[in-house]
């Protein structure tokens, strides 16, 4: 009888061209190395059929007490909000969260991730808009793949494309379009966009949802008032500022969040623009802080210490095989004092 040999670590770094540790620390996730030759040694253990020992995978599927969290800035109250769900979840579970941000960096999101798994954290959430970006994302599927085959929960926030994970669904096409509807039932017709990345998956729903429902109502944007800017309040302020130098010709402004928002009430306050009397705002995600704007702001108010005790919850239900877990959540739209009527031309 012919015994199959199984091949081993020694034989994936040599068919991947680096140094036995190189390779080890690289399945391991505790290498700093490039991307491309992260990807190389992966490929060689994926086409080698490489896995570790049973010793190796008895630790990983030890019963550690750490939730890994990433997300793209701690910093924004956006993210700060799920967070705080996410722990008060954790709390109920004696779980601990490590958490570590991006800052909108893909290959920052693949590195984080590869991280976790080497820490064998029992549960990994990715916080956020997955990227538009098929070959970053495939890379992020794989190294969620090689955790999960060591018993590690993956739950997403927000849409990642083909990454297979349980997921809570904010509904942002939906809630930019039922904006932009209450926005056109207030009279406006003449919009401006203030964008975040394309490269977003958040960005691409929520500013692709209000221009369809603009364009149901046979109101178009024209090219120039859609303004792309980080989603940052230092983004909206800049994308506010190339607005007014062009000359405003709108008589309201979306921002595709609410930190961007805030930063274009101060580009239009600077200006002596007045809002609402001059030009009307809104922005999206209903963070605590844009209640106490003057004026407050209107939004799609979104539920986020919920979405993200939902996450950590969903990584504590049994793995349901061949189907991932779907909880979408629908934002309501909050009109307040920067939205007015108008009746002009």
């Amino acid at each position: 009888m012919v015994r199959q040999t199984q091949n081993t670590l020694g034989d994936v770094a040599k068919a991947a061209g680096v140094s036995l540790a190189t390779a080890s620390r690289v399945l391991n996730g505790t290498a700093s190395v490039g991307a491309a030759l992260r990807d190389r040694v992966v490929r060689a253990a994926e086409r080698l059929a490489y896995s570790p020992n049973a010793h190796a995978q008895a630790l990983a599927r030890s019963s550690s007490r750490t939730v890994g969290v990433i997300c793209h800035d701690v910093g924004d109250p956006y993210f700060a909000g799920i967070a705080r769900g996410v722990m008060r979840a954790a709390n109920r579970h004696d779980l601990q969260v490590v958490l570590g941000s991006t800052f909108h960096d893909p290959d920052r999101e693949v590195a984080y991730t590869s991280m976790m798994r080497g820490h064998r954290v029992r549960a990994m959430l990715l916080i956020g808009s997955g990227f538009e970006d098929r070959q970053r994302q495939e890379g992020l599927r794989r190294e969620l793949d090689r955790y999960r085959a060591t018993g590690g929960r993956v739950a997403v926030l927000s849409r990642h494309r083909g990454l297979r994970a349980d997921a809570v669904l904010p509904e942002n096409r939906e809630g930019a379009a039922d904006l932009a509807r209450a926005l056109l039932g207030l009279g406006h017709r003449r919009f401006a966009v203030l964008s975040g990345p394309p490269l977003l998956t958040t960005v691409v729903d929520r500013v692709g949802g209000f221009l369809e429902a603009l364009a149901e109502a046979g109101v178009t944007v024209e090219r120039e008032d859609i303004v792309e800017g980080p989603f940052t309040r230092d983004g909206g302020y800049e994308a506010a500022q190339r607005l007014i130098r062009r000359g405003l010709r709108v008589t309201c402004v979306f921002a595709s969040t609410d930190v961007m928002a805030a930063g274009a009430l101060a580009a239009l306050r600077e200006h002596g623009i007045g809002v609402p009397g001059d030009i009307s705002l809104a922005g999206f995600d209903d963070i605590p802080t844009i209640r106490d704007l003057t004026p407050p702001l209107t939004t799609v108010a979104l539920p986020l210490e919920d979405l993200g005790e939902r996450a950590l919850e969903l990584t504590m239900l049994p793995e349901r095989a061949g189907r991932a877990r779907v909880e979408k959540a629908r934002g309501r739209v909050v009109l307040r004092e920067s939205t007015a009527p108008f009746s002009g031309a």
